[in-house]
């Protein structure tokens, strides 16, 4: 991890540094694959120390910025600031890259309360038609003109009730008692 340090009116000193190094080997392992580049900017304004830092990594650019009456305490709050952008992206990398979901989002199916009834099919009445007596070569020229998928009929060869469909294959099929 490359870490360059600015000091605006103020000198940084090897314990500040030491202590920014120490907080980013914490939480170098979010960083892995390419390291960053991080920048760390310090500076006294009014009595107040801020502390700002900006990381570029992955082609994204993470800032953080704080201000408090403590060096140390300012750049340790930048540093929470960063990682919890960095656990972010990270997550987003992952979530990205695996399509998964978290395991906090799934739940567990209760035994009772979710059990679907299973499926059964209902009876639907269609207008009863007079079926009127033809042959079963008729009953097929009606279902060519029609966009039902079998016609009901009186066959007058058999002198009973037949029924014609139309079959898979494109032929019909016959079904007579």
């Amino acid at each position: 991890m490359k870490i360059e340090f600015t000091g605006r009116h103020l000198d940084f000193t090897p314990a500040l540094k030491a202590h920014v190094e120490e907080h980013f080997e914490k939480i170098e392992h979010l960083f892995d694959g390419r390291p960053p580049k991080v920048h760390v900017i310090i500076e006294v304004e009014r009595g107040k120390h801020r502390s700002e830092i900006v990381i570029n990594w992955r082609n994204e650019v993470l800032t953080a910025e704080t201000s408090v009456s403590d060096m140390y305490q300012s750049l340790s709050q930048t540093i929470g600031k960063i990682e919890k952008q960095a656990r972010k992206l990270k997550d987003k990398v992952i979530d990205k890259s695996h399509k998964a979901k978290r395991v906090a989002s799934v739940t567990a199916p209760s035994d009772t309360a979710d059990l679907a009834a299973p499926f059964s099919p209902e009876i639907i009445e269609v207008d009863g038609r007079d079926s009127k007596p033809m042959s079963p070569d008729e009953a097929a020229a009606a279902l060519d003109g029609s966009d039902q998928q079998f016609v009901v009929f009186r066959n007058t060869e058999i002198n009973g009730v037949s029924v014609i469909f139309r079959r898979k294959d494109g032929h019909y099929g016959l079904v007579s008692p």
